[in-house]
């Protein structure tokens, strides 16, 4: 059966939709959808196709926003997220929106102020994981330049009870009891001057992904390293053989364990170094690295790659998409080893999704 992709590109200003055939030379753009609405997360539902947006608004706050229709039209969702009024807290964005795929129904939101809250109702009404909200020492948390987030929700695909959050400044955790106690991952990561007085709260974490291979396997981009686990998280060492940077921010892996990241030039300056644009590509692990720029812009491009403005595709000749801060979008059918313009200029991209579905 042909099949059909639709890449989902959430912006400072609403959702862009392109659709292509698995050829994915031409492309169909709409939007924008959700005009007006910064766009913070994305969520296909691979069962249901239903497709979920974390949005924000300076007026009205976050929301969740749901489609039924590839994008077409959206509806909000009456409940979110709420922490305890004596808390203090507040929710101030919805970073990730997760689901393992045996259990559809069952949603994760990663939050601002750093929180992981839970759904068992396809969004009707949501409960804080308070295990690891309430961490011993979350009073040492300190934000990052981005707000102090839980950014990044990873679920075992053989074990739905076994996750791993990335919460920036802060670091990594895992359950291996569907959220009901967590340990602290920092263990050989280095510390960072957060703010914090204790190692266990001074490691900035940008992104992970799991070997799709290996569950147990690992790889995080950092505050300044690119990390590999082959325990879960329990140890981790430097994979930066090729790389022009350390420092970055996406992190994305495809079927068949190809990692693609987009090193930029510091903390300070969050653009491609030497404002030269280029993705690295790995395929064995991390090892080693490659540079791939063909048919990326040649111009001095002084932008950057925010942390979820990377996706790949499944199909069997991988595609890999990466939408940047100044608004333009790249695409790759060979794996990251060439790359086109896609259509249009838009707004600052914060995150990328791509769908696969049947035509």
């Amino acid at each position: 059966m042909a099949k059909q992709v639709m890449i989902l590109v959430g912006t400072k200003k609403g959702i862009f939709l392109f659709h292509s055939d698995e050829a994915r030379q031409k492309w169909r753009f709409s939007g924008p959808h959700l005009a007006g609405w910064e766009v913070s997360s994305l969520h296909c539902d691979t069962v249901t196709g239903r497709i979920w947006a974390g949005t924000n608004h300076y007026a009205y706050g976050p929301t969740f926003r749901v489609s039924d229709d590839l994008g077409e039209t959206w509806t909000q969702l009456e409940a979110r997220p709420a922490y305890p009024s004596e808390t203090g807290w507040q929710l101030k964005r919805i970073w990730q929106i997760a689901a393992h795929p045996t259990e559809p129904g069952v949603l994760f939101a990663g939050v601002e102020e750093a929180g992981l809250f839970v759904s068992r109702d396809q969004g009707a009404s949501w409960q804080e994981v308070s295990a690891i909200t309430r961490q011993p020492g979350r009073g040492e948390w300190f934000p990052g330049a981005g707000g102090l987030c839980l950014h990044t929700i990873l679920i075992d695909p053989t074990n739905p009870r076994r996750m791993w959050v990335g919460i920036s400044a802060v670091g990594a955790f895992r359950t291996e009891d569907g959220g009901a106690t967590w340990q602290n991952l920092n263990r050989g990561l280095p510390s960072l001057p957060t703010g914090a007085s204790t190692p266990e709260a001074m490691c900035c974490v940008h992104k992970m992904v799991l070997d799709p291979r290996d569950p147990s396997t690992i790889f995080m981009q950092y505050h300044g390293g690119v990390f590999r686990s082959g325990d879960g998280g329990d140890t981790w060492r430097a994979i930066e053989a090729g790389l022009n940077s350390n420092f970055g921010f996406p992190m994305v892996i495809s079927p068949n364990g190809e990692l693609f990241i987009a090193p930029l030039e510091s903390d300070e300056q969050r653009f491609f170094p030497k404002g030269r644009a280029a993705i690295y590509r790995s395929a064995d692990s991390g090892l080693t690295w490659q540079a791939h720029t063909d048919g990326l812009p040649t111009e001095p491009y002084f932008a950057g790659v925010l942390r979820d403005a990377m996706a790949v595709d499944c199909l069997s000749q991988t595609g890999v998409y990466v939408g940047t801060t100044a608004g333009d979008m790249f695409c790759s059918t060979d794996a990251g080893k060439s790359w086109r313009a896609m259509p249009g200029r838009l707004p600052r991209i914060a995150t990328v999704h791509a769908m696969v579905y049947p035509r």
